[in-house]
């Protein structure tokens, strides 16, 4: 059976989120992180992801990741194909969502393609075609302190349009009330030249109602709500054949790229019960940092502790003055990457990561080309195993999602999963 769906996520911890909701109703969903052992697979499984790092690589690079993972999962005979990014759309103005919109076009000539961002269930919305992040406009919200993509323009037709090679449309909440009147608008926008329209998600009312527009698509381009939804809808009496899968053995750690004020409580709370170390990217070279992470955590391996490069808002500015704003997160992604492959070879085999992006770079670091998914519970999703006989378990978060003491229950959840 080939699958009826099949998502490329833009980052790891977007695609480990979407597939822990499928696995929680019953619907297996295997995660591929390397595009070639998604081509090779041969799975029962409904629903796929690739989960790739296309969110903030250069486009012409971004464009050939997406069209290799986009042949994979054609090869595997997936009916309906989604781009998924975060709830917030973060990204340049050059892309990578608009992109990727155009290649899905021009790849299923399915027009026009559905764009839908926000994640009301964290109070991330769109209406009227603008973002907010709990309940204020996005440039406004904590949102403006992101690093690499502050998101400063919070109209996303308008900021969307940047990247695509047509202007976008909208469909409104108030069009999205009634089936008729939602068809009838994007009719109207394809008529008037529309290649991609983006529709509101103002509640859960407009993700059903968008559901049922892009049940009869072939692809769409959109964050996890919808995403979500219409593989539900899609895997639907189908629940693939692999047994349940049980976390890995061995000591853990938690490791922090991410930035931001979420990222700070966190790691606050998990520091007021384990030891953290706190590496200063200006302190050293990329072999020293990583060389004084390991000293470090030698003597604390078996017992809970964490290694981070987060800094407060001062120490992002200094960093980004002196390195760039990519550089200073690509260095603190290497770093972190390095020292998951050092704990590796000194027994780890539990790895808690916030960041998206620092989580890809571990990920790939490691050497982990698929895992199973374990379904949502209740510190959300993003926890999986790799499978083989040295497995190695992880926890992957967005730096903007979690309760205060996530990283915390992150661990104790794993715990019980091994058991």
């Amino acid at each position: 059976m080939s699958p009826a769906y099949g998502i490329l996520s833009d980052d790891f911890t977007g695609g480990l989120l979407v597939a822990s909701y499928f696995e929680e109703a019953g619907i297996e969903c295997p995660v591929f992180f390397d595009t070639d052992a998604a081509g090779e697979a041969d799975t029962e499984a409904p629903i796929v992801v690739i989960a790739a790092r296309t969110r903030l690589t250069p486009v012409e690079e971004a464009k050939a990741e997406i069209a290799r993972a986009l042949d994979a999962l054609d090869a595997l005979g997936c009916g309906t194909v989604a781009y998924k990014a975060c709830a917030s759309f973060d990204s340049t103005e050059e892309g990578n969502i608009g992109p990727a919109a155009d290649m899905l076009a021009e790849r299923y000539g399915d027009l026009p393609v559905l764009f839908s961002a926000g994640f009301p269930e964290f109070r991330c919305t769109v209406h009227q075609g603008h973002l907010f992040y709990q309940g204020m406009l996005v440039n406004e919200s904590v949102k403006r302190f992101d690093p690499v993509t502050p998101m400063p323009d919070p109209n996303l037709v308008r900021f969307l349009s940047r990247q695509t090679a047509t202007p976008l449309g909208l469909v409104t909440h108030l069009d999205l009330l009634d089936e008729t009147t939602a068809r009838d608008t994007l009719a109207a926008l394809v008529k008037a030249g529309h290649r991609h329209v983006l529709l509101d998600c103002s509640d859960a009312g407009d993700v059903e109602m968008s559901t049922t527009l892009a049940l009869d698509r072939r692809c769409i381009v959109a964050s996890d709500p919808l995403v979500i939804s219409l593989g539900l809808a899609l895997g639907r009496g189908h629940a693939g054949t692999a047994a349940a899968p049980r976390h890995a053995q061995g000591p853990a750690v938690v490791l922090g790229g991410s930035v931001g004020p979420v990222a700070e409580a966190q790691l606050a709370a998990f520091e007021a019960k384990h030891p953290v170390l706190r590496l200063d990217l200006l302190a050293g070279d990329e072999a020293a940092l990583t060389g004084q992470a390991l000293d470090w955590a030698t003597d604390r391996i078996g017992t809970p502790f964490g290694i981070t490069t987060c800094a407060d808002e001062s120490g992002v500015k200094a960093a980004q003055a002196a390195l760039g704003r990519l550089g200073a997160a690509r260095l603190a992604e290497r770093i972190l990457a390095r020292v998951a492959q050092g704990l590796h070879a000194s027994g780890v085999r539990r790895f808690v990561v916030a960041g998206g992006e620092t989580s890809g770079s571990i990920v790939t670091a490691l050497g982990i080309r698929s895992v199973r998914p374990f379904p949502r519970g209740p510190n959300g999703g993003g926890f999986c195993v790799s499978e083989g006989p040295d497995p190695v378990s992880f926890f992957l978060k967005s730096g903007k999602l979690g309760a205060t003491d996530v990283l915390l229950r992150a661990l104790e959840e794993i715990e019980e999963g091994s058991r």
